[in-house]
């Protein structure tokens, strides 16, 4: 596992787009975002990942922690969750689970490179802070 790891690591790194016009949520956002950024960047047990964006009322949205592809919850500050946890399936896909404090599950999703590393689609389902359940499909772009 430790190779997928590795290499999915590797075509993960990057600044990622949100292509706004090729994602969607269901049911559609109140406040959607105008903007929103992944930035993966090598780190000592895997990635750093950091999310920044801005939300259709002005709101900035920014959160970031590890990124170790081996299934455990860590950590995350800024998010609507408290720690999440990503799994490697191959050097392009990963799964990921996102919980508030308590184990309470607010997302799962899937997280899928291209084989040509220049988009990254996302699909998800949960609850949002309502707990109205949720499904969206995000495409970001490689900058």
């Amino acid at each position: 596992m430790g190779n997928v790891v590795a290499k999915l690591a590797e075509n993960s790194i990057g600044t990622w787009k949100l292509n706004l016009a090729k994602s969607k949520r269901t049911p559609p956002s109140p406040n959607p975002p105008t903007t929103f950024i992944i930035v993966y960047e090598a780190a000592d047990e895997g990635l750093k990942g950091t999310v920044t964006g801005q939300m259709e009322d002005g709101t900035t949205i920014h959160f970031a922690g590890p990124v170790t592809f081996d299934g455990k919850e860590y950590p995350v500050s800024g998010a609507p969750w408290d720690t999440y946890s990503f799994t490697a399936i191959d050097a392009h896909t990963c799964t990921f689970v996102d919980k508030k404090t308590g184990g309470k599950l607010l997302v799962l999703g899937r997280q899928v490179i291209s084989e040509d590393g220049r988009t990254i689609t996302i699909t998800s389902e949960g609850t949002d802070a309502d707990g109205t359940p949720v499904a969206a499909l995000q495409v970001y772009e490689k900058q």
